[in-house]
């Protein structure tokens, strides 16, 4: 027997085909830019007509980005910087508290763990909660320069340097851009720390995030200056805060005094980086600023040693 002829193809309605996306749905629709039929859930509105999806995702790619003044990138979606850092001192704050309860109101935190092990200790030190010698910086361990931006000797010290994290930080990250903000914070931070480890006392622990903050208030003055931006209002604050690192108890103005002077340093090579080599510029003023940091860091570990 022979096989019986296969019925004819059924045509499409005329001006109609199939979806590239969805080959069951008919449409009429075509991209304007590659031609190919779109059903009305793969339409992406253009100024005239619609593309597909595979275009427009291809035209954002190809889009430039719209940058500050500075070289950031505008409207980034996400968790900001200056969220993240607050976020993650409460973190390292709460476990703290945890690990030392007494910490809550400054009292003990120097004994406990946390405080024990990533503040900024200069030197070797006998521990006498648990009888043995803890290391420090001198000794190679040198993440102590960056963990001590994140511990703090109670909750009114963690409370101020909050809030002036959110005032200044906010601000300089939305003229930045998140990477130079993330980085200029972290320099000046490591700056307050190098300061605290070659001009202070041997023996003594310090912590805080006073010499990154104090960074932020220098990059912002220098930022406000670039930008022509009245810094009248921000002098009294520079003062009043020079002059509590050295009347205050227990303050380390040797951090507040070398974040302040990183962070104006980091600030204006960010700033001032010549719009045509920028990037260029800018990368290698903060690395510059920090092979500084690097080398007074080594000539005091072999001061100690």
């Amino acid at each position: 027997m022979s096989t019986p002829p296969a019925p004819p193809e059924r045509p499409f309605p005329t001006g109609l085909a199939p979806c590239y996306r969805h080959p069951d749905r008919m449409t009429g629709i075509r991209c304007i830019r590659c031609e190919r039929p779109i059903c009305t859930d793969d339409m992406v509105p253009a100024s005239v007509g619609f593309m597909c999806p595979d275009d427009v995702r291809a035209g954002q790619r190809t889009q430039r980005q719209p940058r500050t003044t500075f070289g950031g990138r505008l409207a980034e979606g996400g968790l900001s910087v200056t969220a993240v850092l607050v976020l993650l001192n409460a973190i390292v704050f709460a476990l703290t508290v945890i690990t030392e309860p007494d910490s809550l109101f400054g009292g003990g935190a120097a004994d406990g763990p946390i405080y024990r092990y990533l503040a900024l200790q200069p030197t070797a030190t006998y521990d006498l909660r648990t009888g043995g010698i803890v290391d420090g910086v001198a000794q190679g361990q040198y993440w102590r320069l960056i963990t001590a931006m994140f511990v703090h000797f109670g909750l009114l010290h963690i409370v101020f340097n909050m809030f002036a994290l959110v005032a200044f930080g906010a601000p300089l990250e939305r003229a930045l851009g998140r990477w130079r903000y993330a980085a200029l914070y972290l320099v000046a931070g490591l700056g307050g720390s190098v300061a605290s480890y070659t001009f202070g006392a041997v023996g003594e622990r310090a912590a805080g995030a006073s010499g990154a903050i104090f960074g932020l208030i220098a990059g912002y003055f220098v930022v406000a200056r670039k930008s022509r931006v009245d810094t009248s209002q921000l002098i009294p604050v520079l003062l009043l805060n020079a002059v509590l690192a050295f009347v205050l108890p227990g303050v380390d103005w040797r951090a507040h005094v070398g974040g302040l002077v990183a962070g104006a340093l980091a600030a204006a090579a960010v700033a001032y980086a010549p719009r045509l080599r920028r990037t260029a510029v800018q990368v290698g003023g903060l690395a510059a600023i920090v092979v500084v940091e690097a080398v007074v860091t080594l000539l005091r570990t072999t001061a100690l040693s």
